[in-house]
């Protein structure tokens, strides 16, 4: 019964459009009255949950995006990137994935990244002649390769959202996103090619010469070294990789403050407000997701997903898929946070059950979750690109199928090939 009402206001709550942090805390609240169980259960848990050293390492990461984001790091990006590859057919459109490729490795957010690279390239290609539709969806699939890179917060989110279930270092399954997030990156700029070249779009230019590609990529650099920064100190034991995020956001201050001096006071406050915000969301889902994992251990629910799942079939390929398409679904009506948190508890047990790696779960779950990004009704990533673009989310959709392809064969490729996700973590132990 209390099971039943847990899921039954949970999802009731969404359906009426209630905030997800306050759906879990009031479904929470409701089952904990259905099973004459003390209310101060859900706070304690919520604290608990929030009280976390780990956790230190969300608001410094997200901060170092924002300065980024604000602080003209963006513009010598894509000046590098167009500088490459912007004289092939479509060459715009692969200037696009590659900017937000090297932005979202430097930011960690496929929201700062979709914001700061799309208010630049899709004005451009539109004004090139590229359609509004194609611009918005290179740039929003692009810009979730953020997700997988080093300084991405969400990683930290899953190896928390895995206490008690299996040890994941933070540094193993930053190292296991970095082949991925090559893979995918190489899918999009085949799918920008295949859809340009399909609609007979022109080539932007001539080749500029090494000299000036060289010229852009050094313009870039100081940007750009916060990822060796980061990897190179967590590996030679410099620093742990919680502290690796107030090095980012130290490195973000120094860049744009001294070095590309473009960082105003006003933006500087603007970026504070901002990872406030952020950080104050994503705490506020943790407390409460802690709360909710509670229940949902109590009741036994991922034992109970494992035995529904295996009454449908014993193979792990089926099993893989049937939880690939279960978080594809959840992730269109949650946010990555909420989505994290919440089916990590659920489903890494059963992966584990089936073979399954947990840091290779951890990719996959994460590349799942940036598909639900750029996913309605939830797909925030989306309706900033269709917002900067003047386009509506249905004519993106009806043309979206080249570009889900490419995320869709990453995610294949990295669910049924476990080297893709756990090569680098066992090279380096």
């Amino acid at each position: 019964m209390e099971l039943t009402i847990l899921a039954v206001s949970f999802s009731v709550l969404l359906l009426l459009g209630v905030p997800v942090a306050f759906s879990i805390g009031l479904s929470s609240i409701a089952t904990i009255l259905a099973a004459g169980l003390p209310i101060e259960v859900v706070f304690q848990k919520m604290v608990g949950g929030m009280q976390v050293f780990s956790f230190l390492a969300i608001p410094f990461f997200v901060f170092a995006g924002e300065l980024m984001l604000y602080g003209g790091i963006a513009d010598r990006i894509v000046r590098f990137a167009n500088s490459l590859v912007g004289h092939v057919r479509g060459g715009l459109g692969m200037s696009n994935v590659i900017g937000c490729t090297i932005f979202g490795g430097v930011a960690g957010s496929p929201l700062a990244d979709v914001s700061a690279i799309g208010s630049v390239m899709i004005p451009l290609m539109k004004k090139e002649g590229y359609d509004a539709d194609y611009a918005v969806n290179v740039t929003t699939h692009a810009a979730l390769v953020g997700a997988l890179m080093p300084t991405s917060h969400n990683l930290i989110l899953f190896t928390l959202a895995t206490s008690g279930l299996a040890s994941v270092s933070v540094l193993g399954l930053i190292l296991a996103g970095v082949v991925p997030a090559l893979i995918l990156t190489l899918c999009n700029l085949g799918a920008a090619y295949w859809v340009a070249k399909k609609r007979g779009y022109p080539t932007h230019g001539s080749f500029p010469g090494w000299a000036a590609v060289a010229t852009a990529f050094a313009a870039a650099l100081p940007g750009l070294l916060v990822v060796v920064i980061i990897l190179g100190g967590i590996l030679s034991g410099a620093f742990t990789a919680t502290e690796s995020a107030s090095i980012a956001v130290a490195w973000a201050l120094v860049v744009t403050v001294f070095v590309y001096r473009t960082l105003s006071w006003h933006n500087f406050l603007t970026a504070c407000a901002k990872a406030c915000k952020t950080t104050g969301v994503v705490l506020l889902l943790i407390g409460i997701s802690a709360a909710f994992g509670y229940f949902l251990a109590l009741y036994e629910v991922p034992q109970l997903t494992g035995e529904l799942m295996q009454s449908v079939s014993s193979s792990p390929w089926v099993i893989f898929l049937l939880i690939n398409l279960l978080l594809f679904v959840l992730g269109t009506f949650l946010d990555m946070a909420a989505t994290i948190l919440i089916c990590t508890p659920i489903f890494m047990p059963i992966a584990m059950q089936f073979g399954m790696d947990p840091v290779q779960f951890g990719i996959v779950m994460l590349i799942n979750c940036a598909l639900g990004l750029n996913t309605p009704p939830v797909g925030s990533v989306q309706f900033v690109g269709c917002a900067i673009g003047e386009v509506s989310v249905g004519q993106v959709m009806r043309t979206i199928g080249p570009f889900y392809s490419a995320l869709g064969v990453t995610l294949l490729l990295v669910t049924y090939v476990p080297a893709f996700s756990l090569w680098l973590p066992r090279l380096f132990n």
